[in-house]
């Protein structure tokens, strides 16, 4: 008795490896079939086969199309059956998607975030109003809150001022109005330091008595 290894550098490439070998052989034989009666009859055993494998797939809407799409493209589309449903074709699976554009950023001023820009964008869109002026406050105050975050140190509400009438393309100027933002220590406030409970921890300080 003689028997004939195969080895998989010498078969065909998986088109859907979930399924496996056989599956993809039993594809292959059914496009050689004669008659298409013969195909369409092999055609519907193995969809079944198919659903029985991807159990998880019942759950999906379309549930028998998806499969006839995946039988197709294991036939590569080379596979002369009535279809009980439209199939994909070869053009949309192997159609590339559209790129998408970088997002902006906000300026030179990257450290602000594109956030900001778009909170000035959208505030350049309100008519004057008290809801506007709170926005616009509102958004001087992220700006301080920001650039803090990039420089650890001190700012003067002047700056953010200037940033902001720049940012909005002069349409708000917040420059000689009599406001002040937040002091700096309250919205850059450090981190508490755990070191100490830590500590205790080890010490044993904090053990429950057995």
């Amino acid at each position: 008795m003689k028997y004939v290894l195969e080895y998989n550098s010498e078969r065909e490439n998986l088109k859907i490896p979930e399924y496996g070998r056989h599956i993809q052989k039993l594809v292959n034989h059914c496009r050689e079939l004669p008659t298409k009666e013969e195909r369409n009859k092999m055609a519907q055993a193995i969809i079944e086969v198919m659903g029985n494998l991807q159990p998880h797939l019942r759950d999906v809407p379309d549930f028998k199309h998806k499969l006839w799409d995946q039988l197709f493209i294991i036939a590569n589309f080379d596979l002369d059956v009535d279809s009980p449903c439209e199939v994909i074709s070869k053009e949309q699976i192997e159609s590339k998607p559209e790129k998408l554009p970088y997002p902006k950023t906000a300026s030179k001023y990257r450290f602000y975030g594109n956030n900001i820009q778009t909170m000035i964008d959208k505030a350049n869109e309100w008519e004057e109003s008290e809801s506007k002026e709170a926005l616009k406050y509102v958004i001087a105050n992220h700006m301080k809150k920001c650039f803090l975050n990039w420089n650890k140190d001190t700012v003067d509400d002047t700056v953010i001022f200037n940033h902001l009438f720049e940012l909005s393309n002069g349409k708000i100027d917040m420059r000689d109005a009599d406001i002040t933002l937040s002091e700096s220590s309250v919205l850059y406030k450090k981190k508490p330091n755990n070191n100490g409970k830590n500590k205790d921890h080890r010490n044993g300080k904090n053990r429950k008595r057995r």
